[in-house]
């Protein structure tokens, strides 16, 4: 009798164990040379062939005013806001968060976590769209397949108020 290792054994039964896999994104920030400049309200989430949304992986905002006024210019990423942000009470626990300045932020998750874990395997499109106050409104996006069977990197480039955006996925 062959004994099989129980953390094989785990792995071969879980109906995770097909579907896990990392996806790290780098959004840049760019530096404006703009009379009045304000950092971007930012909003990255996963979405479905039929415009759907599958995830939101991170809303960037003015989380600091009072009485949560920050949420006010939400609405200003419109393709965002019509497809999932209206419908969301905000903050978003592990979503939401402070606005970030000039530079490239990572974000990094786990297949096997939120907000990946129920991702069906299938096409998706990676969206990033900023706004800025006194500034303009732009939308990136990256189609990918999920799971990743291989490594693989992608990237886009933004005209204005984005910079590169790249998208890593590994098995």
């Amino acid at each position: 009798m062959k004994l099989v290792p129980l953390c094989l054994t785990f792995a071969l039964l879980s109906p995770f164990a097909a579907t896990a896999a990392d996806m790290d994104i780098t959004v840049e920030v760019p530096r404006l040379n703009v009379a009045e400049y304000h950092r971007p309200y930012v909003a990255i989430w996963i979405e479905r062939p039929d415009n759907s949304v599958a995830a939101n992986l991170s809303v960037w905002y003015d989380v600091d005013m009072k009485d949560n006024e920050g949420t006010k210019w939400l609405k200003d990423m419109r393709q965002w806001w019509r497809r999932t942000g209206r419908t969301l009470s905000m903050p978003v626990d592990g979503v939401s968060g402070a606005t970030r300045p000039v530079g490239q932020h990572q974000l990094n998750f786990k297949g096997a976590d939120a907000p990946l874990a129920g991702l069906a395997p299938g096409q998706y499109t990676l969206q990033v769209e900023a706004s800025r106050e006194v500034g303009g409104r732009e939308v990136v996006s990256i189609p990918f397949t999920w799971p990743a069977t291989a490594a693989s990197q992608k990237q886009a480039q933004g005209n204005s108020e984005l910079g590169v955006v790249k998208l890593a996925l590994k098995p």
